[in-house]
């Protein structure tokens, strides 16, 4: 039976499943293919504990973390309001295609919603069509402003 909960940074068990699940997200191809950092795996639950605009929904089969939504909110200066990013939204590989996507993503509207948030974002791999099509059915859609200037682009600069 799935069930997704809101995770405790406190409790051993959630703290486990966020570090074990975001691992696991980090060693496929679409998280780049390579294992957490050891100082990531000891130090990502208490900073992510020191942000209150910081949460972690995890989804469970039968007590087995199978899957994982890192959110964290931000802000709209269009709009004046909330933005809630989904930063990471993994699910293990032998539990794909079961809807445990689709209800981490029910889990975290309805959260982003009584935050009071306008939008919800995230950033997906070009190449990852199984994840596009899941996203664009639950109503995102590439960003843009105007179709003159095209689409956004998501760009990074190491510090």
């Amino acid at each position: 039976m799935l069930e997704i909960t809101l995770a405790d940074y406190q409790n051993p068990k959630h703290r486990q499943a966020v570090v074990t699940m975001l691992d696991d997200y980090a060693r496929d191809p679409m998280g780049g293919g390579t294992a957490l950092p050891e100082a990531t795996r000891q130090n990502l639950v208490d900073e992510m504990a020191k942000r209150d605009h910081v949460f972690s929904l995890l989804a469970f089969v039968d007590d087995e973390p199978v899957g994982l939504a890192n959110c964290v909110e931000g802000f709209s200066t269009f709009a004046a309001k909330p933005v809630m990013n989904i930063h990471d939204i993994a699910v293990t590989k032998a539990f794909r295609g079961q809807g445990i996507a689709k209800r981490l993503l029910e889990e975290v509207a309805t959260l982003a919603q009584f935050r009071g948030c306008c939008k919800l974002t995230l950033e997906v791999l070009q190449g990852n069509e199984p994840a596009k099509l899941a996203y664009e059915k639950f109503g995102f859609a590439p960003y843009q402003l105007e179709e003159a200037m095209g689409k956004a682009e998501f760009w990074q600069k190491s510090l």
